[in-house]
């Protein structure tokens, strides 16, 4: 007879192996960036897909949707309403996506749904992106975050692009 202490610690060990399991599923760490803004706390959460030699420029075609990242959807949490583009986005956590609109235009766009799901009435706020060429190749998406007076920016790195974009707390 197998006693009641021996089954809960070898079922308390299979759920620990499959959260870990789950968790490197696809081998790809998560970012974590944070800024103050005029008071208002802004935290970005995101995945780091590696580029394993791919040219960033061929993985996305002009109209489509970015989801920034890997894994589970980029989210943009904040604790104050914030300002993109001119349209107010209520405080709490939303999804933040890249629009590739055509070569060379770029925005940024926060929304209810991912990527995979989006749909026009999900956008909460679009705001153009300047799209730039680093010299450098940088091999993990990085996403940089930071606070200049009262504008926000957001600044995402894979390859040689890198995207900026601006926005504010809410008035």
């Amino acid at each position: 007879m197998l006693n009641s202490r021996w089954l809960s610690e070898v079922a308390a060990a299979g759920a620990l192996a499959l959260l870990a399991i789950n968790g490197v599923a696809h081998g790809n760490e998560r970012g974590t960036v944070k800024t103050t803004l005029d008071g208002a706390t802004v935290t970005i959460d995101y995945g780091r897909p590696t580029l394993k030699g791919r040219d960033v420029t061929k993985l996305i075609q002009p109209g489509a949707f970015w989801r920034i990242g890997s894994d589970a959807p980029t989210t943009i949490d904040a604790d104050a309403d914030l300002d993109f583009g001119g349209a107010r986005v209520p405080k709490g956590k939303h999804i933040l996506l890249a629009h590739y609109i055509e070569s060379g235009k770029w925005s940024l766009v926060v929304s209810t749904k991912p990527a995979s799901q989006y749909d026009p009435g999900a956008k909460l706020a679009e705001a153009p992106a300047e799209v730039q060429q680093g010299k450098d190749s940088v091999e993990e998406v990085t996403i940089q975050l930071s606070a200049k007076g009262s504008q926000g920016a957001i600044e995402i790195t894979w390859g040689t692009m890198r995207l900026v974009g601006s926005f504010s707390v809410a008035r």
